[in-house]
């Protein structure tokens, strides 16, 4: 076993970890039908995530449940029989359901990645074949960088070919997703160095997803590590990557204006949260002279201060969603492909920094009642400090910053 050999307890908690074998989803039909049908499941997810985050309780129920809603599908093209929703509508319904729960709508998102790539390089029997899954109810989730090498592009996990056929070998991290998935896709470099995308099935022999994941944030997102040892490929489920590395395309920006929009989903859960809490139970400091907390004039100006920074996020997110379904209805070229990452990059900012924001100012607001342990209301911060970090926002100001002074264009990078 490469990367150490695990414990009987990892191999026999990751063996029950296997995600049930997929039902057949509704099938949603139409924008308006999918933030309808995220807006009800926001609803019932909130109810139980502040316990799901202090138990730490992997959501293997809620999981099946948003499966079976028929989300998992809403970006699959229509001649594919899928309802090709607006990205307006995908980063919408990100945004809700991360405002209900975020470390719970934070695991499809390399799902919806994973569509965007594959639509533009797959091949058409890759595209009929695995779009199909999906609409059938499988998962896709994701092995991602690996630790210890000296920058993200480092790589080690290799497809090599051999008289049996091809066979996979690594260990990954950051595999978001993972435990619930069908199908696991990870990045590896094949005998020339050059780096493919490999979609390896969960059940595989060979395949072991282990809950190691123990950040102090987003806790229920089971982001830990996957190991591939010697696993069996076939060469359909191989994506030649490098193939791809000068063309333009958009599966970059669709999947950063999903980490933007789980931002603002963090946001927004914070921001309900203290208008909740000062509401209900915070009580007004002794100099205010008013009665109740809602009546502190402090307190409102700073409420007044976070609804304008809330607004000003949603609408540049919104704005670089409307950007990006403009420019998929046109061949991508270049400058549109430049167009889309700078219009995210802005969204990106906002996000980060409005999630950050109202999180913090939560307890300020609300006092230090807050603070108790049964309320759970850190989870807001350690959620947006962690997921904010996913996409360092300092280089979405440098490439804004470069663009604006010199025409810099953003690069495009060859995700791991």
């Amino acid at each position: 076993m490469i990367g150490g050999s695990l414990s009987p307890k990892d191999a026999s908690e990751a063996a029950k970890r296997s995600p049930l074998p997929p039902t057949r989803p509704h099938l949603i039909g139409d924008d308006a039908e999918a933030l309808d049908v995220a807006r009800r499941l926001a609803a019932d997810f909130a109810v139980g995530a502040a316990q799901r985050d202090a138990e730490r309780r992997l959501p293997f129920e809620e999981i099946e449940r948003y499966t079976a809603s028929g989300l998992g599908g809403i970006t699959i093209p229509r001649e594919h029989g899928g309802a090709d929703v607006s990205f307006v509508t995908l980063a919408e319904v990100f945004a809700i359901l991360c405002a209900a729960d975020p470390a719970l709508g934070q695991i499809p998102q390399n799902q919806f990645g994973v569509i965007a790539l594959l639509r533009e390089h797959g091949t058409p029997e890759q595209k009929a074949r695995l779009f199909a899954d999906v609409l059938a109810g499988k998962r896709i989730g994701n092995a991602g960088p690996e630790k210890g090498g000296a920058s993200m592009l480092h790589m080690k996990t290799r497809l090599t070919r051999t008289p049996e056929g091809l066979r996979l070998t690594g260990r990954r991290f950051y595999s978001t997703g993972a435990i619930f998935a069908h199908w696991i896709p990870t990045r590896a470099l094949d005998e020339e160095d050059r780096p493919v995308q490999v979609w390896v099935p969960h059940d595989a022999p060979g395949v072991t997803v282990i809950d190691d994941w123990s950040s102090f944030g987003q806790r229920t997102t089971a982001s830990g590590s996957v190991v591939f040892d010697n696993v069996s490929i076939d060469p359909g489920d191989v994506l030649p990557v490098h193939a791809f590395a000068e063309r333009p395309g958009l599966s970059g920006p669709i999947s950063q204006i999903i980490q933007a929009a789980i931002d603002l989903g963090i946001a927004r859960g914070a921001f309900a949260d203290t208008l909740a809490f000062v509401r209900d139970r915070s009580r007004p400091w002794m100099d205010s002279g008013v009665a109740a907390a809602v009546e502190d004039p402090t307190i409102r100006q700073s409420v007044g201060g976070l609804a304008t920074n809330l607004h000003a996020a949603e609408e540049v997110l919104r704005e670089a969603a409307e950007v990006l379904d403009r420019i998929a209805a046109k061949p991508v070229t270049d400058l549109s492909s430049a167009e889309a990452s700078l219009a995210v990059a802005e969204a990106k900012i906002l996000t980060t920094e409005i999630a950050l924001e109202a999180s913090e100012t939560l307890f300020d607001l609300a006092g230090s009642s807050a603070t108790r342990a049964a309320h759970n209301l850190d989870r807001h911060w350690r959620n947006a400090r962690v997921h904010t970090l996913h996409d360092p926002v300092r280089w979405k100001f440098h490439l804004l910053g470069n663009h604006a002074l010199n025409g810099a264009l953003p690069r495009r990078h060859q995700w791991n």
